[in-house]
């Protein structure tokens, strides 16, 4: 059964590479959001995982905004996308992983280097004109994955995209569950891990579900500083999975 599920995701992911080769050049970009949307829909179904929104206080999805999220898994963008696609920021070495990599930069994701001020000074100003058009765009202030049941401290330097593009900032909190309502560990992709082993113990995990809870977007206050927005979406994001929200946010150096 394994290696029968294996089969059906690699085809999956083939389907990927053909549509984007040929079918977004076809398309406008409501076109390839709804592939983009039914795709990753299909592709957590294949793995066994279920997706439930939640709305926190009535929260709905904001029609533009940088949107931010804690990070478990590769699933995360998946999951978010099945929701409404949106431009990622992701480390560079997701473009190297087999297929996923490439699907990933031919939807748009944009992918920084560690280490790299000249990437972040660059992904800066592609996320701010990208918001100004009213992309949705996301990323993962963490920096990395982290295991479920912590948040690590937020990074506040893309948090200034928000400011500059006059856009509000909404947190999104996403947790992996089995079926009695536990975080599932089969969910967590930390440490040396590599992508084939992780997506092995998710299709070995007997399925799981994904929660993500819409929370209220955050607004730019009259003087609005990265660090301000990053300290409230941590917070926020903190509450929504009862974790502690302790740790300050981040300033890289050099911004």
């Amino acid at each position: 059964m394994p290696a029968l599920r294996m089969a059906r995701l690699a085809m999956h992911l083939l389907r990927g590479l053909a549509t984007c080769a040929l079918l977004f050049p076809l398309n406008d970009r409501a076109g390839r959001d709804a592939h983009v949307r039914r795709w990753s829909a299909r592709l957590l179904a294949l793995c066994g995982v279920t997706v439930r929104i939640e709305h926190a206080q009535g929260a709905q999805p904001a029609g533009r905004a940088l949107i931010v999220s804690n990070h478990v898994s590769w699933l995360d963008i998946f999951v978010i996308n099945s929701l409404h696609p949106c431009r990622f920021v992701a480390k560079s070495d997701i473009r190297g992983w087999p297929l996923i990599g490439w699907l990933c930069a031919r939807v748009g994701t944009i992918f920084i280097a560690r280490g790299r001020l000249r990437d972040v000074r660059r992904i800066y100003q592609g996320l701010v004109e990208s918001l100004k058009r009213g992309e949705h765009v996301a990323f993962f202030p963490e920096g990395t994955t982290a295991a479920q049941g912590t948040l690590l401290p937020f990074h506040a330097n893309l948090f200034e995209a928000a400011i500059e593009a006059q856009v509000p900032v909404q947190p999104y909190a996403l947790r992996y569950l089995d079926t009695a309502g536990r975080l599932h560990p089969a969910a967590n992709f930390i440490g040396d891990m590599g992508f084939v082993d992780s997506v092995r113990m998710v299709l070995a995990s007997g399925g799981m579900q994904a929660r993500l809870c819409v929370l209220p977007a955050i607004a730019l206050p009259g003087e609005p500083h990265r660090r301000d927005l990053a300290d409230a979406a941590r917070q926020a994001i903190a509450a929504a999975l009862e974790t502690d929200a302790a740790a300050p946010a981040q300033i890289d150096p050099g911004r």
